[in-house]
């Protein structure tokens, strides 16, 4: 489990894998000076609900891998999410989609992807 942790204050653990999809996504918006909301789901250990900050490029952030290998990106999983950092909604945690075959909703130009329930995502906020 790595953790991230936003302006000191917010930490929560998510795997490394998933962490490092996120951070590739959230710093190529940030060196572009794109400000956008995060969301994720917390643990039910934690008392469930969902955590929203709003990343922008002056607030700190920091990404702590627990292990020490850089995991395998995967480019589907990095469209994803950034498709979702760019929509209104902003950033959310959805599972890794299938490499080649990306759900498409009944719009040809759009892309569906959905939030990854509590229970398959472990985020808690420490």
């Amino acid at each position: 489990m790595g953790k991230f942790i936003y302006d000191g204050d917010v930490k929560v653990d998510f795997e490394d894998r998933l962490l490092a999809h996120l951070q590739a996504v959230i710093m190529a918006k940030v060196r572009r000076g794109e400000s956008f909301p995060f969301t994720w789901k917390d643990d039910l250990s934690t008392g469930g609900g969902r955590t929203t900050v709003y990343i922008h490029p002056n607030v700190s952030l920091v990404f702590k891998y627990h292990g020490s290998r850089s995991p395998q990106m995967s480019a589907a999983w990095l469209h994803a999410l950034t498709y979702n950092a760019n929509s209104g909604r902003g950033l959310y945690v959805i599972p890794e989609p299938d490499e080649f075959a990306p759900r498409e909703s009944s719009r040809r130009d759009e892309m569906v992807f959905r939030e990854v329930p509590n229970e398959q995502v472990p985020a808690s906020q420490a």
